[in-house]
């Protein structure tokens, strides 16, 4: 019987990730953070129109969001920017449909980063078109993006979120894997043992996001089973980013290991 060929995995050292941040995380962004960190998800971007608009009216009461005349180019040209540069990328994307994931994961995988399926942004106005976290409730439209990004040979994973009503992340984690999703990224909320219910029930590669500050923060997510943890919003805190790295290091990097 012939092999099978395996699916991606994603695995990166030191297992320290930087979260994407709407209209910030950028190439520029990754670089400065490539000292401490493995990997980096930048983004996010909206795909299509539906999305798009969304992200203009978000633009329209003062939030950043990225939105160039092309997202597909933008994501080849952000990643470009960043070879040769020590750090795994990846592009965090939206879409309120199924076709352009299919577009973006090419895009990534041919240059040799990650696509994290955003379901996770809680923004009234991206909701209310069917993208963030009202992915969660709709499993199967969620699964039906994995499917089609894992589809394409680029490694994909989802970026998710703690207390959603009638949401079991586990579960869902497990329906995740199935189709062909190599990581999650979750952001706790104030649910931390949430990772432990997720590492316990997948293979996946998890990731642990939420107050990530410090040697205790990132003791907890370690204990509760995560592989690497991720730092949002002080990803561009130079004291903050050496700080986790060296608790990163003692927990789960070089002086973790045997």
């Amino acid at each position: 019987m012939p092999t099978l060929p395996s699916e991606p995995e994603l695995t990166f050292d030191p297992p320290l990730a930087l979260a994407s941040l709407s209209g910030e995380a950028d190439a520029e962004w990754a670089r400065a953070g490539a000292d401490y960190a493995g990997a980096a998800f930048l983004g996010g971007i909206a795909l299509d129109e539906d999305s798009r608009a969304a992200a203009r009216e978000l633009v329209a009461r003062d939030r950043n969001e990225f939105l160039p005349a092309d997202p597909l180019e933008f994501i080849d040209r952000q990643l470009a920017a960043l070879e040769g540069v020590p750090i795994q990328p990846g592009f965090n994307v939206r879409s309120a449909t199924r076709e352009p994931i299919a577009d973006a994961a090419r895009v990534c995988r041919d240059r040799d980063a990650v696509l994290e399926i955003n379901a996770h942004c809680r923004q009234d106005e991206l909701c209310a078109v069917g993208c963030g976290e009202t992915l969660l409730q709709d499993a199967d439209r969620l699964v039906g993006y994995v499917e089609t990004a894992a589809d394409t040979g680029a490694t994909v994973g989802v970026k998710v979120r703690a207390e959603v009503p009638d949401v079991d992340l586990a579960a869902l984690s497990g329906q995740l894997e199935d189709a062909g999703a190599a990581f999650v990224h979750v952001d706790a909320m104030d649910s931390e043992p949430v990772i432990a219910e997720v590492a316990d029930a997948t293979d996946l590669f998890v990731i642990a996001n939420n107050g990530v500050r410090d040697d205790e923060t990132v003791r907890e997510y370690v204990d509760y089973g995560a592989d690497a943890v991720s730092v949002g919003r002080p990803s561009d805190n130079p004291a903050v980013l050496e700080r986790v790295r060296s608790a990163v290091d003692r927990r789960l990097g070089v002086e973790a290991r045997p």
